[in-house]
């Protein structure tokens, strides 16, 4: 049974009670086409017209060189501080697919592969705890070249790690990045992309998470022209918990665009994703998606997703749209919100009662928007480095700009 609504649809099967049947539904394909075929073959994932329904929101045209790879080829350059203990090789392709979390999902991350002529492999030792964070720069070196890339990381078993990317600069970048997590791991990955105005991103990144192994991510999107990331998750085995946490912050007219699939591939797992994000001025537009997939043989499993937008001027746009897909009875609980508005009346008032500047208010209210995003991720030196991004995102704004009420 099928239930629609104007965020998506739900949809209902009768539990399963064959054990043959669930074996048989944990390795069945995805057939909806809100989850295209996985595939390393680049003729899987044809050069896409924006009619399709995973690339209906995307403006494919100024990603058209970078999908079709058409233009001089560049880098981007890659600074590592890797902690003791942690080790870093470059492989070639083959070996890059053997190890990789699942194949391509769609078109960018398929041509980044393609492209590319090696891999990086980064290696956590099980049984660590890091006393300092693993940290990626990546830094684009121009946005008249292409860039491809494959980073995969391999987190030990009881492992204790943290990893931080940040992406700057001003780039055309598409890039696969797989993360595996072994059992019984508790890490946290956080991905800061602070790109400049011009730049191009367009990126898959694949989570595989381990028997009761504990991960957090935090994806905080605050540059670049146009942000396209797929973030993708499933599970090794049962126990396994997953926390996603992301902001952006979306004007000057660029466009964000986050595509959540968490995939309940196993009993007893745990997932919860809290988004948000704020958009101003004219043609700004974010996109998020949240796809969660519960399989007959994943029973027992708890599984929340919300997503808010705040609009701070006229002229911006939110799209929302959350999936839930569930064909098994046998849970402990699934649920999601979605809202979309412009300022609360009732906090506005509360804060000019008290003498505050409407427009002092309103930053405010932005500003408690995100610090419970912002507390998540635990290392000091990026949270505030966040809040600054975001108050400097609130400076540009014009008095003007902000929405009347």
């Amino acid at each position: 049974m099928t239930h629609e609504n104007e965020n998506g649809a739900i949809a209902v099967a009768e539990p399963v009670n064959s054990g043959a049947d669930a074996v048989a539904s944990a390795v069945e394909s995805l057939a909806s086409h809100l989850h295209p075929k996985v595939s390393w073959d680049l003729g899987d994932h044809p050069m896409p017209t924006g009619r399709e329904e995973v690339w209906r929101f995307t403006p494919v045209r100024k990603l058209k060189a970078l999908l079709e790879a058409r233009g001089e080829k560049g880098d981007v350059d890659l600074v590592e501080r890797t902690p003791a203990g942690v080790t870093s090789v470059v492989i070639d392709p083959v070996r890059a697919r053997e190890l990789s979390v699942e194949p391509p999902a769609d078109r960018s991350s398929a041509i980044a592969v393609a492209q590319s002529d090696e891999a990086r492999l980064i290696r956590v030792p099980a049984d660590v705890e890091l006393d300092e964070p693993l940290e990626l720069d990546v830094r684009g070196t121009g946005v008249g070249r292409l860039a491809y890339q494959q980073l995969i990381i391999e987190v030990g078993t009881n492992a204790r790690a943290q990893i931080v990317f940040r992406f700057e600069g001003s780039a055309a970048l598409a890039e696969k990045i797989d993360i595996r997590i072994g059992d019984g791991a508790r890490v946290d990955v956080i991905m800061v992309q602070d790109w400049a105005p011009d730049t191009l991103h367009a990126a898959q990144v694949s989570l595989l998470v381990g028997r009761d192994a504990h991960v957090r991510t935090v994806q905080a999107s605050l540059g670049g022209a146009v942000t396209r990331v797929l973030e993708r998750a499933s599970y090794a085995a049962p126990g396994g918990e997953l926390e996603q946490y992301g902001l952006y912050f979306v004007d000057g007219g660029r466009h964000v665009e986050h595509r959540m699939f968490i995939d309940h591939n196993q009993p007893r797992t745990r997932s919860n994703v809290d988004y948000r994000g704020a958009i101003q001025g004219e043609g700004s537009h974010s996109v998020w998606v949240g796809d969660v997939l519960i399989r007959k043989i994943a029973h027992e499993i708890e599984t929340y997703e919300a997503n808010k937008n705040l609009l701070l001027s006229r002229g911006a746009r939110a799209d929302s749209i959350p999936n839930l897909e569930i064909e098994t009875g046998n849970i402990v609980g699934a649920g999601h919100s979605s809202t979309t508005g412009r300022f609360d009346d009732e906090q506005l008032f509360y804060l000019e009662s008290r003498g505050i500047p409407n427009d002092e208010a309103r930053r405010l209210v932005v500003h408690g928007f995100f610090v419970d995003i912002v507390r998540h991720i635990g290392v000091p030196e990026v949270e505030e480095r966040l809040m600054k991004a975001v108050e400097r995102e609130l400076d540009s704004i014009a008095p003007d700009w902000w929405t009347d009420q």
